[in-house]
């Protein structure tokens, strides 16, 4: 019997015993073949090493980095560059800081009684109100005054009866007058009215209580009909023809100020006025929060102008020192991590160059090293001056960046102009050829052995099987 399956049909179907080891033998080939295929066009699809250029972090820290710039006169003038030459002068050290107008403490009292009772009538009755020293300040009852009162009478009796006795009793007598007298002036009855009882005879049921300071009230803490204690502050005053300005230093700037020192005060409330004073006291401890040490300025306050409470401004002149190299503040330009100025060089570049700083005023500011007297620096524009010279840092940098090159691109063959004899518009036949289809790559897993037969899988230099 003829075996309907022809010799190639065979050779296509594995056998069953067979087909275990030739999956097997399949797979081997296919991770082979995958191998082969990622190491041949590896160095065809893997990315170019990054050049330096294009390294990013490399660019941005070289676009921070500023470079010499040439400015024409025209670009000078539209940003506003002028110039400034450093130099050898006179500089005194200045501290400008901010100050608060506040009470003059030495000045500052609090009005107590010295016995208990119970307020009858109020004359100082407002916060802010004037008062003046000896002025009355309230009428109060207290048993401990009735009580005293009536010992002074019974006294001044009695010194009366004696006076024809023996000098030891006539001593006594007088004795126990002063004693009486002198307890009520202890308790702030003035004379004039321990002087009325004397006279009259009379046990006053309320006395009248006098100012012992002058100023204005701060705080009023008593009201009529109000039982008062010995001890009770019941009006604290302040003299206002005094005041203090506290202003606030800088730990920096500490070594600047000492006592005695004048200081310059303008305030907010009062334009045009300016006054003078010195340093009284520099508070011995610093605040760590700010960082600051509070210095005490003490300023005459004719007609009360200075109210407590204001805002100051305080310039503390320090010691002038003869020869110092100095530029204009604006010359400077600082990033918090350096400082640096644009010298002008003989061909007109502007040049940056790192200095380092000492003193300063309103107006200058000390080099201490990085330029040297009579070089010409950017006293105006220099930020824009650094932001031109990092933008031509930064593009320099991206210069030999990959795929930055600006240079002009070749043409492309199709854009080439028709030869003699063709048609307009017609490309030549090279262009043609340019844009043709591209070729089908070859399949690496083509030529494995034994591929034959499996799917899915186009191998154009296998024959396929003929048919019987």
């Amino acid at each position: 019997m003829t075996d309907p399956m022809t010799e190639p049909t065979r050779r296509a179907m594995p056998t069953s015993g067979l087909t275990p080891v030739r999956g097997l033998i399949y797979l081997a080939v296919l991770a082979l073949a995958a191998g082969g295929a990622w190491f041949v066009t590896r160095g065809r699809n893997a990315p170019a090493p990054m050049a330096a250029g294009h390294n990013h972090g490399a660019a941005a820290a070289g676009a921070g980095a500023a470079k010499p710039v040439m400015l024409s006169a025209a670009d000078q003038q539209r940003i506003g560059v002028t110039f400034a030459v450093a130099t050898l002068g006179p500089l005194a050290k200045e501290v400008r800081t901010v100050g608060q107008v506040t009470f003059d403490e030495t000045r500052l009292q609090t009005i107590s009684p010295k016995i208990d009772g119970w307020v009858d009538k109020l004359f100082i009755n407002a916060t802010g109100q004037p008062i003046v020293a000896g002025e009355p300040l309230l009428t109060v009852y207290s048993p401990m005054l009735v009580s005293a009162q009536e010992e002074l009478l019974l006294a001044k009796r009695l010194a009366r009866d004696v006076s024809s006795a023996s000098a030891d009793a006539r001593q006594t007598a007088t004795d126990l007058l002063a004693s009486a007298r002198r307890r009520l002036s202890y308790w702030d009855i003035p004379a004039s009215e321990i002087e009325t009882l004397e006279r009259t005879g009379q046990v006053q049921k309320t006395l009248t209580l006098r100012s012992t300071a002058s100023g204005y009230v701060l705080q009023k803490n008593v009201v009529a009909g109000q039982k008062i204690m010995s001890g009770d502050a019941l009006y604290k005053v302040a003299d206002l023809s005094s005041v203090w300005v506290e202003g606030e230093v800088f730990e920096q700037d500490i070594a600047n100020v000492r006592v005695g020192q004048m200081v310059h005060s303008d305030f907010d409330a009062l334009p045009g006025r300016h006054l003078m004073g010195r340093i009284s006291y520099i508070y011995p401890t610093l605040d760590p929060q700010t960082r600051t040490v509070r210095v005490r300025v003490v300023l005459a306050n004719p007609g009360l102008q200075l109210k407590p409470g204001m805002y100051a401004t305080i310039l503390i002149a320090g010691t002038e020192r003869p020869r110092v190299l100095t530029v204009p503040r604006a010359a400077v330009l600082s990033t918090g991590e350096r400082s640096m100025v644009f010298v002008r060089d003989t061909t007109g570049h502007l040049t940056p160059r790192e200095v380092a700083l000492g003193g300063s005023n309103d107006e200058r500011i000390e080099i201490l090293r990085g330029l040297t007297a009579g070089e010409t620096v950017v006293s105006s524009a220099t930020f824009l001056v650094d932001a031109e010279s990092n933008l031509g840092s930064a593009l320099g940098g991206m210069g030999n960046m990959p795929g930055m090159d600006m240079t002009t691109p070749p043409k492309r063959l199709d854009a080439q102009p028709a030869t003699s004899g063709a048609a307009p518009g017609a490309a030549p036949a090279a262009a043609k050829a340019s844009v043709a289809a591209p070729k089908k790559k070859k399949d690496p897993m083509a030529d494995m052995p034994g591929m034959d037969g499996m799917e899915g899988m186009d191998h154009s230099k296998h024959s396929t099987p003929k048919k019987p």
